[in-house]
């Protein structure tokens, strides 16, 4: 295999992590022991926030009318691309029943968990696409009661904006928390007496270590990092384009790769030149962010061929993995490890985390190999049944005694026993030899 960099990353995403998760330990442990109060005090002293934490639903109501009615029909018009999509979804899992042995009858049901925390991030920006993607999504699962979260907006409550999304999309309760405190509110039914089965929602590094530490005690939606970026061009591709593209990720925050893959010097050469006059033109928040992510986490990587680049591209498993390439079908057929897949020019990340329909919340890290992002499927639970007649208990009986007792579980091979030695009792039966262990 023949690769080479052209730009290589200073630094991996992992070297940030450790810092965190001692802040986060020591920050669960006392909302653990201190409950509503110890969030209360965590949200005074990091967000400087003494305000209600639930919000009232006539508070919603008043301040959701003050969003300007143009940016209202785009949430609207989202939160409905959102919700179509993961309803098809859901249409696509079903409840069977099938005979798997005549007499024998087995079958799933697909039932939605109870209650969902659906956080969306305040800080830099307002979040309003993380609002609706979690919660729309969600709510298209079945759930019954979704908890949305977010933090204060510049010390006036949760943004107003991100407030109606959450409305749009059918939050039930809003609690206006952020970082860890809300994550672990959400967790431990602070506030609203409902623990949540699932908490899903992108964050900062607080909040991914809160959500990883959780895990076991609540579902999470994936192991978030840093948001991620990789684009694949030919020749064919427009150097713009794809240098623009990557900037557009690398706003994320200073820790956010942006990973070019491609078989063309040229195109490669061109976009390395152009990424840094396309960050020197961003306002100054989104140009310290994208200017540092290109910096220390950037890279740039040749192949010989595009074999080479699906090697390459499954490797690093992105978060948004971009096709500017010919034959787009030929990469959707080769490609199996990335968290959603953008094919053609005339689709860009940033209109999948917006508007287009499939959710934004990805697997990032390298998780992509294993793993999917935030789906109906995240809110629902694939259960098993199975009911059979007696007559079929004769051969499943007899198997699993044997099996039983093979295995030296002797009091399994009993169960199956009792029900041959009820249902047939003039019959014998060959239930293997006990095993003493």
């Amino acid at each position: 295999m023949s690769i080479s960099y052209v730009k290589r990353a200073a630094k991996t995403p992992e070297t940030e992590t450790a810092a965190a998760q001692k802040v986060v330990g020591d920050m669960l442990a006392t909302i653990e022991s201190g409950g509503e109060a110890a969030v209360r005090a965590y949200a005074s002293k990091l967000d400087h926030w003494d305000g209600e934490i639930v919000v009232p639903p006539a508070e919603i109501e008043q301040r959701c009318r003050a969003v300007p009615p143009h940016v209202r029909a785009d949430i609207d018009f989202a939160v409905r691309q959102v919700t179509d999509f993961a309803t098809a979804q859901r249409r696509s899992i079903e409840d069977f029943a099938v005979e798997l042995h005549p007499g024998v009858i087995a079958g799933q049901k697909v039932i939605p968990v109870n209650v969902v925390g659906c956080y969306a991030p305040a800080g830099r920006y307002a979040h309003i696409a993380s609002a609706y993607m979690g919660v729309a999504t969600a709510k298209a699962a079945g759930v019954k009661t979704v908890i949305a979260c977010s933090s204060p907006f510049r010390g006036e409550g949760i943004h107003p904006y991100v407030l109606y999304a959450f409305q749009a999309a059918g939050a039930d309760i809003v609690l206006t928390l952020g970082g860890v405190q809300a994550i672990a509110s959400m967790a431990y039914g602070l506030f609203t007496g409902k623990p949540a089965d699932v908490v899903v929602g992108p964050g900062n590094k607080f909040v991914a270590e809160a959500k990883r530490s959780l895990f076991g005690k609540v579902g999470i939606d994936v192991f978030a990092g840093p948001s991620e970026v990789a684009v694949i061009a030919d020749d064919t591709a427009d150097p713009a384009i794809v240098a623009s593209d990557l900037v557009g990720q690398a706003e994320h925050g200073h820790e956010s790769p942006a990973w070019l893959f491609t078989t063309s010097p040229a195109l490669a050469a061109e976009v390395i030149e152009r990424v840094p006059r396309l960050i020197d033109a961003l306002p100054p928040t989104a140009r310290d962010a994208a200017s540092a992510a290109w910096r220390d986490y950037g890279e740039v990587i040749v192949c010989d061929t595009r074999e080479e680049i699906v090697e390459v591209s499954d490797r690093y498993a992105s978060e948004h993995l971009e096709v500017h390439a010919a034959d787009l079908d030929w990469w959707l057929d080769r490609l199996t490890c990335y968290g959603s897949l953008f094919l053609g020019e005339e689709t860009t990340v940033a209109f999948g985390d917006k508007t287009s329909g499939p959710n934004h919340v990805l697997p990032t890290r390298g998780a992509a190999r294993y793993s999917g992002g935030l789906s109906v499927h995240k809110f629902v639970k694939t259960l098993t049944w199975q009911r059979m007649t007696r007559d079929a208990a004769r051969r499943i009986g007899e198997v699993t005694a044997r099996i039983s007792r093979l295995e030296g579980m002797e009091a399994h091979a009993r169960t199956a026993d009792a029900r041959l030695n009820k249902y047939f009792p003039d019959e014998q039966f060959e239930k293997g030899e006990a095993v003493q262990i």
